[in-house]
């Protein structure tokens, strides 16, 4: 069961750290390099290096890959103490490239001015950040996503951050799905209003179910904790009771 857990986790988590397996594991642990080897075959743990590698270079704000088709290269970005885009040098193709577009350096021009003219469809715009675009950036890790159908609520594999797809707004702190009841995005979650519904009850009766365990326990702890201090003095006695030495 761990080798598969490990194996799914490779190919599903974009170079993530693999955790534990155990849901209620509070400790956050995550398998170390030399474990995940001795449990996947070769191939599979040099596909987790590559993925994780890839993954450090994204989050990393001062690496980044080559843009040119045909340059594999992790460049270094020289940054700034104002954060402003900076000139990047490959070291392999020589190309000089923004660090912020990823286009051609653009000394005299802003980026929204320099981005060249996206791939269009049928549809519209194949990349962009166009509402019905099929392939957008992550607002986070800037990773790109392709998105087919289904729902408009989107978690990056990369880095976890959740978004609505359509104006990529954080939705990391919106369990309620509340974006969706209102403004531009409203009623385009890509889910029926009884399914919206049918959610945010669940969610509520968890909550609320919590609350009156919690509710019902707090009178029973305050009521057995006299005995539960007592019981723990009485161990401690009889610790001490062993331990100390014999009177003569």
């Amino acid at each position: 069961c761990l080798k598969q857990y490990m194996q799914l986790a490779i190919q599903e988590g974009c170079g993530s750290p693999i955790t534990c397996p155990d849901m209620v594991c509070l400790n956050h642990g995550t398998l170390q390099e030399a474990e995940i080897a001795c449990l996947v075959p070769v191939d599979q743990f040099q596909l987790y290096k590559r993925l994780k590698f890839e993954r450090e270079v994204h989050l990393d704000p001062q690496r980044t890959w080559c843009p040119a088709a045909d340059c594999q290269t992790v460049c270094h970005i020289a940054l700034s103490e104002s954060r402003a885009p900076v000139p990047v040098e490959c070291s392999a193709c020589r190309l000089t490239f923004c660090s912020s577009c990823k286009e051609a350096w653009h000394p005299q021009r802003l980026c929204q001015e320099n981005l060249s003219t996206p791939v269009l469809t049928e549809q519209g715009s194949l990349i962009g950040t166009e509402t019905e675009a099929p392939i957008k950036q992550c607002p986070v890790c800037r990773i790109y996503i392709e998105r087919n159908e289904g729902c408009a609520q989107m978690m990056c594999k990369n880095c976890k951050h959740t978004f609505c797809w359509y104006c990529l707004q954080n939705l990391d702190n919106d369990i309620f799905l509340r974006h969706y009841d209102r403004g531009p995005c409203r009623n385009k979650l890509g889910h029926s209003r009884a399914s919206v519904m049918w959610n945010r009850t669940q969610v509520v009766g968890i909550l609320v179910g919590l609350g009156i365990i919690a509710l019902v326990t707090s009178p029973l702890l305050l009521v057995a904790s006299p005995c539960i201090i007592c019981c723990i003095c009485k161990s401690c006695r009889s610790k001490k009771k062993k331990h100390s030495p014999p009177t003569t």
